[in-house]
């Protein structure tokens, strides 16, 4: 088979610009049908963005974006971080359910719904003996004063704020004891509730007699027993104070804690009044989340 020329002879370059493009070779039919020179014709679009020339670095600059750049990794570090710990309970909680909603029950719901007329504590006396206690009396919504919170605790709650008081007082099944139980709601943040506790005093607050009834001598002199718990998910603070139905006055009062205290031989301990005090302080605590959890359903409504 003769050979076959595939490439033009080469012409002189005169001008880049003026010199046509060289012609294209003919090639002879390649022998098994298939043109080797047969691409396709290059995109005329440009593909690629034109690159700039480099400027000479200067430390100045490059040490300035360094430090943006670590500062800018520092706040976003620090946003992913506050994140999490808002996540996991690490940092400042949010205020607790039902916080909001109880700052204004005291004035919404029904004497029956705080002070329920019949309170029971199946394992709350002695030895885990079950107890039942009737209300006698409940005294109007009153301002935090001495007249009705311990010195202490009104101490503790002159800056957060004290918004009313409210006081029932209760008998046992044998009429035997008599309790008066506050509700004290306060006008602090769930941080301040938290702490609240450890600043107020241990005293015992004042008792509420009823005339007429088997608490009409239960006055000061008469306090046996008392107890405090600070709710912390909700701003209240629930105390009682209990002593004996007969009038009969107590020389030392004992709290709670230290009157329930296993073979205690004083007189307030083997009464069960410092049981007295917590059981009924306890339903009525049980009372007002109810009351709590009742306005959170509605609301979801």
């Amino acid at each position: 088979m003769p050979a076959v020329e595939t490439t033009t002879r080469l012409r002189p370059v005169r001008d880049a610009r003026t010199v046509p493009a060289p012609a294209r070779p003919v090639v002879a039919p390649h022998p098994y049908g298939v043109d080797r020179w047969a691409l396709p014709d290059e995109t005329p679009a440009e593909t690629t963005t034109r690159l700039r020339p480099v400027q000479e670095r200067r430390p100045g600059r490059v040490l300035a974006a360094a430090g943006c750049a670590v500062l800018g990794l520092g706040l976003v570090g620090g946003a992913l971080a506050g994140a999490l710990l808002a996540e996991s309970g690490a940092g400042e909680p949010a205020e607790p359910p039902g916080y909001s909603q109880a700052k204004g029950i005291w004035h919404d719901a029904p004497v029956d719904t705080l002070f329920p007329r019949t309170l029971s504590g199946p394992a709350a006396g002695p030895g885990g003996a079950a107890r039942t206690w009737t209300r006698i009396v409940v005294a109007p919504d009153a301002p935090c004063t001495a007249a009705v919170l311990p010195k202490g605790l009104l101490a503790a709650l002159k800056v957060p704020g004290c918004e009313r008081v409210l006081r029932a007082t209760y008998t046992d099944a044998t009429s035997s004891h008599v309790t008066t139980v506050a509700l004290v709601f306060t006008q602090a943040d769930p941080a301040t509730m938290r702490t609240l506790g450890s600043r107020a005093e241990d005293d015992a607050p004042p008792a509420l007699k009823a005339p007429a009834t088997v608490a009409a001598g239960f006055g000061d002199l008469q306090r046996a027993s008392w107890w405090r718990h600070v709710l912390p998910d909700l701003p209240v603070v629930v105390t009682s104070v209990s002593g004996f139905a007969d009038g009969r006055a107590v020389a030392e009062a004992e709290p709670a804690t230290r009157a329930m205290t296993a073979k205690r031989t004083t007189a307030v301990a083997q009464a069960g009044l410092g049981h007295e005090a917590k059981g009924v302080g306890d339903g009525v605590e049980r009372a007002l989340r109810k009351a709590v959890a009742a306005t959170l359903k509605e609301g979801d409504r």
